[in-house]
This record gives C-alpha cells, sequence and structure tokens, in this order.
C-alpha cells in the first residue's frame, strides 16, 4: 500500500503541492488528473525520490520513503516512467534494457526479462542493436515502459504515458499496462490529462487543481456519472 499524507514541494518561490494525502492500495490503479501545471507529476517524483526534498509523509508497505534516496527506492521495487521518454539516446535498445534492470530489484534474471519484454514488444527485439534516439516515438515509449517492468516493480509510476502518441499506439499502451497490472500484481499510479482515457484504465482516480486535490473517488462512479461537466471544472 502506498499512502501519502500531507505532502508538500516547492521549487524555490513556487508551491507545486501543497498538503496532498491519498491512499493507493496494493495491486490497484490509480489516476492522477488534472491540467498542465496542477501538480501531477511533482507528485510522482516526490515518490520516486526525485524531488530533492517534500514535506510530510510517503510511506509504501508501511515504510516511510522519507530518508531513502532514489535507487534506495529504485531496489525496495519502486519504477519511475517520467514524462518526456527519458532513454539513454546513443545507447541501444538492450543497453537501456540492461541498464534499467541493474537499477531494480532483480526479481527475474536478466536473460528472462529481457525475453519477457522482447515478447511483448517484438519490434524491441528486432532493433535491440540499434540505438534508441532512431526509433519512433511509439517504440520509444515501448522501451521506457519496459525499462520500468524490466526491473520486477511491485510500484509502478507513469507519467503521461499518452502524450504524444498517436491512437493506436496509445490503445497498445494501455492495453500493456493493464495486462501487465494483472498478471504481475503490481500497484500503479499513472499521471494523465486525457481523463475519460486515465478513467477507464484505472480503479480510482484523483484530480489535482493547483497543487491541492479538488475531486478522488471511484474512476468507474466518474465515468458512471458522466463527469466530463464535474472534471472540467476541477481543471479550471
Amino acid at each position: 500500500m502506498l499512502e501519502i499524507q500531507g505532502v508538500t514541494v516547492n521549487y524555490g518561490a513556487i508551491q507545486a503541492l501543497s498538503g496532498v494525502s491519498l491512499t493507493v492500495p496494493s495491486g490497484t490503479k490509480t489516476a492522477i488528473l488534472g491540467a498542465n501545471g496542477a501538480g501531477k507529476s511533482s507528485l510522482l517524483r516526490a515518490i520516486s525520490g526525485l524531488t530533492g526534498g517534500y514535506g510530510g509523509k510517503i510511506r509504501f508497505d508501511g515504510q516511510d520513503l522519507g530518508p531513502m534516496s532514489a535507487t534506495e527506492r529504485a531496489r525496495l521495487g519502486i519504477a519511475h516512467a517520467m514524462e518526456g521518454r527519458r532513454l539513454f539516446k546513443q545507447l541501444t535498445v538492450q543497453e537501456n534494457l540492461e541498464l534499467a534492470w541493474s537499477f531494480g530489484r532483480r526479481g527475474t534474471p536478466l536473460k528472462s526479462a529481457l525475453d519477457e519484454v522482447y515478447g511483448r514488444f517484438p519490434i524491441l527485439g528486432e532493433r535491440s542493436r540499434i540505438a534508441c534516439g532512431l526509433l519512433s516515438g511509439g517504440q520509444q515509449q515501448m522501451l521506457i515502459l519496459s525499462c520500468t517492468t524490466v526491473r520486477s516493480p511491485r510500484l509502478l509510476l507513469l507519467d503521461e504515458p499518452s502524450l504524444g502518441l498517436a491512437p493506436i499506439i496509445v490503445t497498445q499502451i494501455y492495453e500493456f499496462i493493464d495486462e501487465f497490472a494483472r498478471s504481475s500484481g503490481v500497484t500503479v499510479v499513472l499521471t494523465e490529462q486525457m481523463a475519460m482515457l486515465a478513467l477507464k484504465a484505472s480503479h480510482h482516480a484523483v484530480v489535482l487543481r493547483r497543487g491541492t486535490v479538488a475531486l478522488e473517488g471511484a474512476s468507474a462512479g466518474f465515468l458512471e456519472r458522466g463527469a466530463s461537466s464535474e472534471l472540467s471544472a476541477a481543471y479550471l
């Protein structure tokens, strides 16, 4: 279980998050929604240890993450796919995967982990010796997701996984996320601007507005209410 209590994040004089609290039960998928600048990425960065400090408490399976570095959190089983497809573009597909595996829990032997990735995304296997900077945007997104899942994560943080992708690729990416979550039992927290897409892919949803929680509830409840106007108001 992921527990976030009163988390505040500041970048100098700018307050990105103010007193954010939420609970993510183990094995579930939670969508963090909101407009640009709402604090979605800052929340994920606080969880994975990339903010350089935050106020409040973040616990994972009862363990306080506060004293832990980002590397220690990765070895605990927290994997973070940041927005913008942060890859080592000069390295090959396989070198990126091997490097990602080395920072994780190593719950699966490297060869088995690579075979699993290439089984899910055959195009990555075909291009495993190619510098990943030469891949298409969709293939790079497949790779960055694979760099997180190859670590055998217990908590998977996905920042805007649909950003800049063609609709057919978005469908493939979300099908992969759903299948991986079901088969592994991993806990997933994902951010999205495309609210309806994220609601269909999650159990619970939280809407951030200017760094605070504006709405939260069961994703199915938002969908049943046809909550477009409700969400639109929270985004403003």
